[in-house]
């Protein structure tokens, strides 16, 4: 079964750009194209893809507002896009449910690779910039105002589900983390499932920023 995609973005260019590499792909279908943040959440309820790759700066409505709709109202997994890799509105796409971002000059195979990732259910946790953004934003963001995650929202956490969780705060696969604590890799699916599970995180993304927020982890000493 083929990866329906949606791809929003009011650059015409970019666009049908996107949609031809992932058109080009034999498991990969582009449902739609949309070119403001409205029209994107108008074709996800209209055609109901996999994943949507969605702008973050766009007319009309823009990709921030347009994410945190489509994360609330359906299944479908969002990418965010930006030409910036410290754009501020990224922290607020992954807080809203997005699995995570690319920049626009992202490689043909890196797009591809990212949208059946992400279609599978993981994230786009393990370029380092990714973890550069979140532990930066995530800094400004503690220093404006206290966090509503504290340390102990961990306190559901068993020991070793806590270890699991640092260690996704540092950008590890699953069988980076399956070597790290001698367990199996099924294991470790299992602890991540529980962390997401009582903390009530849509994704490991939102895992991270939590590790971020509670102090689990802190910028620059992952």
């Amino acid at each position: 079964m083929s990866v329906r995609v949606v791809v929003a973005d009011d650059q015409e260019l970019v666009r049908s750009g996107f949609s031809m590499i992932l058109e080009a792909q034999p498991d990969i279908e582009v449902v739609a194209e949309a070119g403001d943040g409205a029209e994107a959440v108008a074709a996800v309820r209209r055609h109901e893809p996999d994943v949507l790759l969605l702008d973050i700066r766009m007319p009309v409505m823009d990709g921030l507002e347009a994410a945190r709709r489509v994360c609330a109202e359906s299944d479908c997994k969002v990418v965010m896009l930006t030409t910036f890799d410290l754009d501020e509105y990224v922290y607020d796409a992954l807080c809203a449910g997005a699995s995570g971002f690319l920049l626009k000059d992202v490689r043909r195979d890196d797009l591809v690779h990212a949208v059946r990732v992400v279609a599978a259910g993981d994230s786009l946790l393990a370029p380092a910039v990714t973890r550069r953004l979140v532990a930066d934003l995530v800094r400004r963001r503690r220093a404006e105002a206290a966090s509503e995650v504290t340390p102990s929202t961990l306190d559901a956490l068993t020991a070793r589900e806590v270890e699991t969780l640092r260690l996704l705060a540092r950008g590890l696969t699953n069988a980076e983390i399956a070597t790290t604590l001698f367990v199996s890799e099924h294991t470790v699916k299992t602890h991540v499932s529980n962390v997401l599970s009582k903390l009530g995180l849509r994704d490991r993304v939102q895992a991270v920023i939590s590790a971020y927020e509670t102090g689990l982890v802190t910028p620059g000493n992952s």
